[in-house]
Parts: C-alpha cells; structure tokens; sequence
C-alpha cells in the first residue's frame, strides 16, 4: 500500500513578480542546490530578445521558483542510480503502456523500459529510499518502499486511465514540478457525492439532448456529442475551476462536434431559439441587415457561477467551418480583453492569465492536419500575443470523416505538435469521466504555476458517421461494430453511480425525463419565439449599423496639433543612443518638414494620425512582420538603442492624458496573425488594430480569415470589425511575388451593387472598405476616419512601397487641417482647360504618378485633351464624385480605366460594370494594361518595361 504526499513539491514553489525579459546574470544561470529559478525566457538560450519590459503591450508570465533537490536528496538519487532509470521510465515512456483507447481498439503495449528487472531491480522486496527519486511515500509515511511497492505506484499513477507526457520539455523546473504534483495527488484525488451527482446530470442530459434531437430534428446533421460526453464534464469542471480561482473571464473557441449540447446545458443558450432557427427562421430580428449563419456556428457569452462571490464570464465565439480557423481569433480576442483589464486595473501585480483564460477545443484530425494550430501555438509564448496559457481539449474520435489515424498523421498522438511549444500533454480515456475530470485538475494546476499552454487528449468516439445522417461502416465496419454494440458513456457512469448509491435507478429515469419534457416546452414555445439582437452592447454601446457608409467626416487636425505630434514622434532622451543614420536621415528631415515645409511624407502623414488618436484616447496596435521600422525602412515607430538595445515608442510619451500605441513585431505567420488581430477588432471599438502584410501578397495565406472573418463576419453574425489590412502594392519590375497585393480578390468579396445608375444602389453599405490612397494626407484621413465614424468597418489599403520616397507624392500639413477629409476621388489637375478635355483616364495607385510624369513630358502635345482622375476608393465605389468629374468635362468621348496589372487582376472587372453604367449614354469603357496573365507580372526586366512604357502611350497617346 502507498499513499500521495506532496512531500517536497510544497516546501517552496511560489510565483514570482518580476517581469524581465532576458537571463539573468550569468551566476544565476547555474542556481544554486536547493532552488530551481525559471527566467521568463527559461529554455531560450537561442532566443534573443530586446529589453522590451517598459513597452506598452510587453506582457510576459511571472517569474517562479521550484524547489531542487536538496544535496541529501542528491546523493540519494546518485546511489540508487537504477531507482531514478525506472522511475524515469515511467515518467517519460509511461504513457504508451495506458488503457486510453475506449473501444478496446488500439491495445496496452508492452514497453521494455519499464520492468524493473531491466535495471537489475529483480527482487520484489529489496528496500529503497524514494527521496528525491519519487514523490509518494509509504502507507507508514515512510520513504522506504520495496520494489514491488515502487513499481506498483508507479503502474497506478503512470498507466491507469490518464497518462501523461512531460519529459519533453526543456525546463527542469517545470518537469519536477509536473511529476511531483501527478505523484503527490494521484491517489488523494476523490469526489464527493455531489461532485459525481453533478457530472451524471451533465452526462445524462447530454444523452438526453442528442436523443431528443435526433427523435425530433433527424435529418438535421448536429454533429453530437454522443460517444464524446466526457467533453462536457472536462468544460465544466475547468469552469468550476476558473470561479473559485478568481478567473472572470474565459473565452472559448470551438468545432461543431458537440457545440450544441454544450451550448444548451453549460452555456445557458436557450434550446427555444435553437428550435426556432432549426424552424427555418432567423437568429436575429427580421429587422436587420443580417444574412444569419448554421446552427453549428452559433454562440453565446452567459455568466456562470459556482457557488463564488463573483461569476465567470464565458464567451464562446462563433466559427466558421474551416476546421481550427477560430483558434486564433480566440487569442486576439482574449488578449484584447486581457489588455482591456490591464488598463482598468491598478493593481500592478496583475499579470498575464490572473483574470482570463482561453479555452480552445479541437478535433482529432484537425489538430494534427491544419497549419493554423502550429502558427497559433506558435504565438503563445510571444510577449505581444501570449494569453498567460490557453487550455486545449482535443476531442479525440479517432477518425477524421472517414480517415483512420493511420492516413491522418505520421506521429504517434494527435498531439504531437503541441511538442512544437514544449507543451506538457495529457490524455485521458473519456471512458471515465472522473478521471477526465482529474486530467483536467492537473492541466489547470499546471496552466495556473507556468502560465503556458497545455493540452488534454480526450480520447473517445463518434457513435455517428461524420454527422448523423452519415454512415461510417462504409468505411470503418469494425470500429462501428464495437461502437454499435457498446453501452453508451452516459449508461456506464449511470450504472457504476447506483452501484456506487449516488444515484438510483429512478433518479437516473426522472433526470432523463425532466429534462425531456423541459425540451418539449421549449420546442412547444419556440413558435412563438423572437429572437433578440446581442450586438452593440456593454463596450459597443453607442455605436450604430452603418445604413450608409459613404457618408464624408472630417477628420482634419489643427495644424500646431499636427506639428507637436510630429516633432513627439522623433523625440528621444539625448542619453538614448538613436542609430546615427536615422538621426540623419529620419529624425532631422521629419523636424525640418513640420517646420519649414512644403509638405510631409508618408510615414509622417501615418505617425500624425497614430499620434492624433492617440491624443483622442483611443489606443492602437500594429502588428505584422517588421512593422516597428517598416518593411521599407520608412516608419522607425520604434527606436532600439544602439547601446542598451532598450526600446522606446515616442508616440507613447506625447503627453496628457492619451492612449497607446502596441508595436507588435509578429513572428513570420500570416494566418494566425491576421486571425489574431481580427479576434483583437471584435472585442473593443476603441482599438484600431493594425495588420501590415510584409508584402501585400502575404496576405494569401490568411485568405481563410479574409473570407469567414473579415468580409463576412458583420454579415453572418452581427459583428463589427474596424481592423485594418495594410497590403504593399504596385509594381516595380521586381516580378512575379511581391508585386500585387491581389486587391481584386477583396474586391470580389464586397458587396456592393453592379448597376450604378439605379438610385437605389447608390446609397451603398459594403461589408468592407478598399482604398488605393496615393498622397500622405489620403492615408491620413483614413485611418483617422476609422475611429471617427460612429460604426466599424474593415478597411483594405493596397498601399504604397515606391511612393514612401517619391519626392511628388506627398502632402502639406494643411491637406490635413479641420475641413479636411479623406477624397474617394481626386480630381485631375493637369488640364488646364476642362472643356478641351476629349479623353478621361481613370487610374488607381502609383500609376497616377507615372501617368502624370509622362504628361508633363508630352503637355504642349496634349494641348488638355486627357484628363487624369485618381480613384482613391475603389468600394464603396464613387459613382457619385465620378458623376461630377465626368460633369465637369462634358466635351469628354473616350473613357478609359488604366492600370499597371493583368487584366484578371488589379481593380478593373470590380470597376468596369460600375463605371459602364454612369458613363455618358453610348460610352463605353476603354481598358488600358497589361493583358491577362497567370501570373501578377512578367519576371523578363525588358519585358516589363516595355508593357510599362506601352501602357504610358496607350493611356496618353492619340489625340
């Protein structure tokens, strides 16, 4: 007999206050005997990082400290060297002797390294002294234990129905700290009555749902929770967990297998409004501009409580189908919400994971297939992005559709790429459920000290195919064999709680029925259900849906304002050593642009307006690859100085009351960044969220966010989203990738009417903007207008990479003063005669400035017979400011769009059936560029300065 004791884990683990972001000196690298210090960067010898700790939005986990092994344990260790192989054995390769699978399928194996005979251990009864090798003690409280007792605790903690894997991280202090706490609270873990009486309702209802639906909704796919209803018992024991620890927030993102039955019953998602939209009707009043979404996309945000002072506020995000695509938009949106907390919070112990946690369910086959889960883990420890730990569930069914594990990974767990972040992986039989809920104990206990993620491999299976009206026999006859032949979970923990007298048998049927009935009343009720609108709410308040969204602000700024946040801009303390070349030739020419004039450059124009909102109290965050100094070397947001490498944010230190500016340099991911940031756009209106594309192409890999998020996200849910996509663009002779931002593929996604005439269409509220500004002062008043407007709407700028420095592409300060605005158009101003003006060339982009170049070459000839026009934004399109332009030159005949892209690129198939239908009766639309290509663009040199030169004389020449 053997029982747990905490031992040595509880002597001295604490969690520390300090926040640094390196290693500390080098005689703390090597602690001392007795301690075990975890630096915020333990494990990154690799690693290099700025000394970021005084930067807004630099979040790290505390610091902690864990006990090592005293020098008497030491020396016990080193003279049972075969003791510490076993138990090391165990601890490291136990997993794969557990009783995991629970349809008897994938069977215990028989693991050499852990007979004790291996280590010359053959004698049963030969005593040892365990301390410092083993955290259990003997049933006297002794460290005496005899072989046959060692290997027995280590069979029950080890290969019982949770196995655990930890060795594999790189951190000594947190793999003493996980095997200590397995071995010191394996056998103490109990239930009380009404713990299990709890876990068999939610596992009795659950069944009871499924049963229902089916019964009442049978060709409805679902997607259930049958074969996995452990998975509800894993959430709500991590909520009860998250209450009575002072958590006030989690945030959840989930599939769909399942997603009912926990909406329903742990997240108090009324079953008559589920009956209603499985009616065919709307989640949201007939009243709104809401296009709705499948019932396996829904989701709720209830207060639950379990019997604390406060409740835990849940919000379950809605998903799109792309499978884990919602993964990182948990992240952003928990850590917008964690920053928002951080900002009301005085208290300047509060650190990253005190107050919110993540919560990210996942399917088997998904997690170890789809991209986005390793870019997501791999922003989890990121100072800009990190949520103090995430939680994961993986809901194992052992099948992905119809792929068996064998086609589905090359690793031996689905889990295995939670290796990736040194993540420490639990899995667990959902066979039980008490122990699920003890995997889930230890995984919140480990979240709670490290403030890392961790993953819970809840092995189980799918009673159904795929979805319900699947059939997997076709593919799988003997798992469904046993599946089908099979008490269900429910069943067993119902049978083995009236063995147990928590429950009798007509207990079991009355919770069945009570619950059935409370299903009936709410199918009854539902037909005359109306729904409610859960938008514009708590932080949203006071903002509207936008009816029309072309409405003109103006967002000027006096122009002394201007100045002072200009010169803050580049203002450093003298001791800060700022590199020689951008004092030169950053620092000096912005000081004498605000000055003296004439006009200021892009990166300014962008700094005055991050540095106006700023003063207006809103805060901003630009993440992206290099967004700090800018893919071009052009914004320098951020100073490292070149004796310290401390960073410094100037616009942060403005002065007075303001908001501020997080300058998150991202590691080179797309998909989760972007997915991120969304998460970021959704949770406050007060934050403008950023993502800059390296290149404008970059934002391929996202396109999965683009499509289920970003374009459609108001649509089919009712949430707004402000963010901004900042996509490098134009061509530049540097070929193929890195050329085009693919801004057609946006335009594709608007929503905006074709017929431009109709009165009707011209009043226009697209699901997004997309604008081509081509001046300092348009990018200005952009990003301005996002926070000035009384909605939020993502806005796409293809924007500049050439016109950074081009000399003719900037602005004076007073194109940015009060009367100002941002123009949808811009007017030509070449032709000095518009009643001459035969010929009117629409363009978008940095090819005005070529266009314009060439015209002034060829003025005597053109004698203003062209007039150029500049289309700023291209959606919501400008049929308006169009109109007037084609009024002001009435003598015009030929209309024609040029651009620098293919023909099946760039803007013209969104432009052309627009501008067709405004133009002049009998018009038709020229087109001029370059002809459709696979391709964005030739790589020849010499070819594409001819089609460049061609496209010049094509737009300019014949008059």
């Amino acid at each position: 007999m053997w029982r747990a004791s905490l031992a040595n884990a509880r002597q001295a683990h604490r969690l520390g206050t300090g926040a640094r972001s390196m290693w500390r000196a080098p005689a703390a690298a090597v602690p001392a005997v007795g301690r075990v210090t975890r630096p915020v960067n333990a494990g990154t010898i690799l690693r290099r990082s700025y000394h970021e700790d005084v930067v807004y939005g630099y979040r790290v986990p505390k610091v902690f400290e864990y006990p090592d092994y005293s020098p008497e344990q030491l020396r016990n260790r080193q003279q049972q060297a075969a003791l510490v192989c076993l138990v090391s054995a165990y601890r490291t390769t136990g997993h794969r002797a557990t009783d995991l699978d629970p349809l008897g399928i994938q069977k215990k194996q028989a693991i050499p390294e852990l007979d004790p005979a291996r280590y010359g251990l053959t004698d049963p009864d030969q005593m040892f002294d365990i301390d410092g090798i083993l955290t259990v003690k003997a049933e006297n409280g002794s460290t005496m234990m005899s072989v046959a007792e060692i290997h027995q605790a280590l069979i029950d903690m080890y290969c019982g129905h949770v196995a655990f894997e930890f060795e594999h991280i790189p951190d000594m202090a947190e793999k003493r700290w996980f095997a200590d706490h397995v071995e010191s609270t394996s056998a103490s873990y109990q239930l009380d009555a009404a713990k299990k009486r709890r876990f068999y309702e939610l596992l009795a209802r659950s069944e009871a749902f499924d049963n229902f639906m089916q019964k009442k909704f049978g060709q409805v796919k679902r997607y259930g929770l049958e074969g996995a209803e452990s998975a509800i018992v894993a959430l709500d024991e991590l909520f009860s967990l998250c209450n009575h620890s002072g958590i006030a927030e989690a945030v959840v993102g989930m599939p769909h297998r399942g997603r009912l039955n926990i909406l329903v019953d742990l997240l108090k998602y009324s079953p008559r409004a589920l009956f209603h939209k499985l009616h065919g009707n709307a989640e949201f009043p007939s009243d709104l501009p809401a296009s709705g979404d499948v019932i396996s996309h829904i989701a709720s945000s209830p207060m639950l409580n379990y019997g604390c002072s406060s409740d835990l506020h849940v919000t379950m995000l809605h998903n799109p189908s792309h499978l884990e695509a919602v993964n990182p938009v948990v992240a952003g949106y928990g850590r917008a919400k964690q920053m928002y907390l951080f900002d009301k919070n005085t208290d300047p112990g509060c650190a990253l994971g005190d107050r919110l946690i993540g919560i990210q369910i996942h399917g088997d086959a998904a997690f170890t297939g789809q991209g986005v889960i390793m870019e997501t883990l791999g922003l989890s420890n990121l100072p800009h992005f990190s949520l103090g730990g995430t939680v994961h569930i993986i809901i194992n069914n052992q099948i992905g559709y119809t792929t068996p594990a064998t086609n589905a990974r090359s690793t031996l767990y689905t889990s295995d790429i939670a290796k990736l972040v040194n993540a420490p992986v639990i899995h667990v039989n959902g066979d039980y459920p008490e122990e699920v809920a003890r995997a889930m104990r230890v995984a919140f206990e480990y979240r709670k000290m490290f403030r890392k993620d961790i993953i819970i491999d809840l092995i189980t299976f799918r009673r159904w195919g795929h979805n319900e009206l699947d059939e997997p026999s076709f593919t799988q006859p003997h798992m469904y064999k046993i599946i089908r032949a099979r008490e269900s979970v429910p069943k067993q923990y119902e049978r083995r709680m009236q063995e147990e007298g928590i429950v009798t048998k007509d207990t079991a049927s009355e919770t069945r029925s009570a619950f059935t009935k409370f299903l009936d009343d709410e199918l009854a009720a539902s037909k005359d259900f109306v729904p409610q609108a859960d938008h514009l709410k708590g932080k949203w308040a006071g903002l509207v849906m936008a009816t029309e969204a072309v409405t003109t602000i103006d967002t000027g700024v006096p122009i002394e304002t201007l100045r002072e946040v200009g010169e803050k801009s580049v203002s450093v303390d003298p001791a800060f050593h700022v590199h020689s070349r951008l004092t030169k030739h950053h620092i000096q020419p912005r000081l004498k642009r605000l000055q003296e004039g004439p006009s200021v450059d892009w990166a300014t124009a962008e700094a005055l307006a991050f540095g106006t909102l700023l003063k207006e109290g809103f805060n901003i965050r630009l993440c992206g690859q290099d967004v700090g100094r800018g893919t071009f070397s052009q914004r320098h947001a951020m100073f490292v100085c070149q004796d310290t490498e401390n960073v410094f944010i100037p616009l942060n230190s403005i002065g007075g009351p303001q908001g501020k500016l997080e300058v998150a340099n991202s590691n080179l991911s797309e998909l989760a960044v972007l997915g991120f940031e969304y998460g970021v756009s959704i949770q406050s209106p007060k934050v403008l969220p950023i993502w800059e594309a390296q290149f404008g192409d970059f934002n391929n890999t996202a396109q999965v966010i683009i499509d289920t998020y970003i374009s459609s996200g108001e649509t089919k849910w009712l949430r707004q989203s402000g963010l901004v996509m900042l996509l490098p663009h134009g061509y530049d002779g540097a070929g193929p990738e890195h050329s085009s931002s693919r801004v057609e593929r946006f335009l594709q996604l608007c929503n905006t009417p074709l017929d431009m005439a109709a009165e009707a269409n011209q009043k226009q509220n697209p699901n997004m903007h997309v604008a081509i500004p081509t001046t300092p002062a348009q990018i200005f008043h952009l990003l301005r207008r996002q926070m000035q407007r009384n909605y939020r709407k993502p806005l796409v700028v293809a924007g500049p990479k050439t016109l950074l420095r081009l000399s003719a592409a900037t602005s004076p300060l007073e194109d940015m003063a009060p009367g100002t605005s941002f123009q949808p158009v811009i007017s030509d101003s070449l032709a000095s005669d518009p009643t001459k003006v035969k010929r009117v060339v629409f363009v978008s982009g940095k090819l005005y400035y070529d266009l314009a170049k060439a015209y002034a070459e060829r003025k005597d000839a053109l004698d203003s017979q062209v007039a150029i026009v500049r289309v700023e934004e291209v959606c919501p399109f400008p049929c308006q400011e169009l109109t007037k332009e084609m009024m002001r030159f009435s003598g015009a005949t030929e209309f024609t769009w040029c651009q620098e892209e293919t023909m099946n690129a760039g803007v013209y198939t969104f432009v052309q059936p627009r501008l067709q239908s405004i133009l002049p009766k009998g018009a038709v639309l020229r087109y001029v560029g370059r002809d459709p290509l696979a391709a964005p663009v030739t790589g020849i040199s010499s070819v594409y300065k001819a089609e460049q030169a061609q496209i010049i004389n094509d737009a300019l020449g014949g008059m």
